[in-house]
């Protein structure tokens, strides 16, 4: 019975001493952690504690149970089973530890390079960049580290044996079941490298105006204007043509159309043009136009052509001209609105209350080629206001 004992506690003391040292070096590490993070953004080596600690809080408590079972007397076979599985959840935690490397110099680079400033396009560029390359690096290095704990299984290592063996058949159907996969992998390479869009780029997709909110490894977030989220994956911006307003500047070109009578004072409204725009901050002082585009027998069509530093203001000027300008008509100007004419003199009255109104004379408005019969009866049936009776 002592024996037994013995043996118990031969076991049970590594095992204790490694979890005790495991809860103290966890709790430790999640604790610094916790305080790095505080000072991710001052300290370089606060950043770098904080990607190491968490997974080492994890790995840490591992290796000390993989060196307690070493000086434990257990089955060989049961201890060769608990190495392999500590040696998978060592493995699993270097690729975490990677995947943290990753993510942290991304958010080094976006800090670096903030989109809230008023000249954002070089940042902007950067920061699509390194979100779209962190996305792909980080999922390759998911895939090399659970490939890799995967292969430690012999059944799994027989699988891919027998999966290499018919290479040509399962590679075929493996591509076409992978094609969408490696197809945004791909458009997100093209997307991080040739930059057809950015983060905070203005776009038209599928008729919706709104910003690039988000890129991701499969898709891209548009947040359009109404505050809906329009997701569109990354192989679509490269098959598809789209609008995009800050492709090279935020800079753009805005009408207003006016539809006015022929008599319209255009000096005038030219004036008024500029003195809304200059009196605006919204202008940028580029473009100030005013042009007849198009004549027509009742009106005239006007355009304002004005420009803005963005998407979002140049809408707001061209309703603040279109507003201002539409006021100024109809305070100085009320004739160059468009109106209907409808002119009745005297003379016009007394001959139509004196002169009867000649009855029409239908043969002169026969169409040729009609029959006979069918037009006796539509004249009868004009001239009398009666239907005509059918022949018996």
């Amino acid at each position: 019975m002592s024996s037994e004992w013995i043996h118990l506690a031969a076991i049970a003391w590594p095992l204790l001493v490694a979890l005790i040292l495991g809860i103290v070096v966890h709790w430790s590490l999640r604790a610094l952690a916790r305080v790095a993070s505080r000072r991710a953004h001052e300290h370089m080596r606060a950043r770098i504690a904080q990607v190491v600690a968490v997974p080492a809080a994890v790995a840490l408590p591992l290796l000390f149970l993989s060196l307690a079972l070493d000086a434990t007397p257990i089955d060989p076979d049961l201890l060769g089973q608990l190495r392999h599985w500590i040696a998978i959840g060592g493995m699993l935690c270097l690729t975490w530890l990677g995947a943290r490397v990753v993510g942290a110099i991304e958010a080094r680079i976006l800090l670096e390079h903030p989109v809230d400033v008023e000249d954002n396009l070089a940042a902007r560029r950067i920061q699509t960049q390194a979100r779209v390359i962190s996305r792909v690096i980080q999922a390759g290095v998911v895939l090399v580290g659970v490939s890799l704990a995967l292969m430690t299984f012999p059944q799994v290592r027989q699988v891919g044996a027998g999966l290499l063996a018919s290479a040509g058949i399962i590679g075929l159907i493996a591509g076409v079941a992978a094609q969408p996969v490696f197809g945004n992998l791909i458009a997100g390479l093209q997307i991080a490298l040739a930059q057809p869009i950015r983060l905070d780029d203005v776009v038209i997709v599928e008729g919706e105006w709104g910003r690039i909110e988000e890129i991701t490894s499969t898709y891209v977030v548009v947040r359009i204007w109404d505050e809906r989220r329009l997701v569109v994956p990354l192989q679509w911006f490269i098959s598809n043509p789209f609008q995009n307003w800050t492709r090279t500047s935020a800079q753009l070109l805005g009408t207003v159309f006016l539809w006015l009578d022929h008599r319209a004072p255009i000096p005038a409204i030219r004036d008024q043009l500029q003195r809304i725009c200059e009196a605006d901050p919204r202008w940028d002082r580029r473009v100030c136009v005013t042009q007849i585009t198009e004549t027509d027998k009742h009106t005239i069509e006007v355009r304002l052509l004005v420009s803005a530093r963005n998407s979002g203001e140049l809408f707001d000027l061209r309703c603040a001209v279109r507003e201002g300008m539409l006021a100024f008509l109809d305070a100085h100007h009320p004739q160059a609105l468009p109106r209907v004419r409808n002119e009745v003199t005297d003379g016009d009255a007394r001959r139509a209350a004196t002169h009867a109104v000649a009855p029409v004379d239908h043969a002169s408005t026969r169409s040729p080629g009609a029959e006979a019969a069918t037009e006796t009866a539509l004249d009868a049936h004009l001239d009398t206001g009666l239907p005509s009776r059918p022949a018996q």
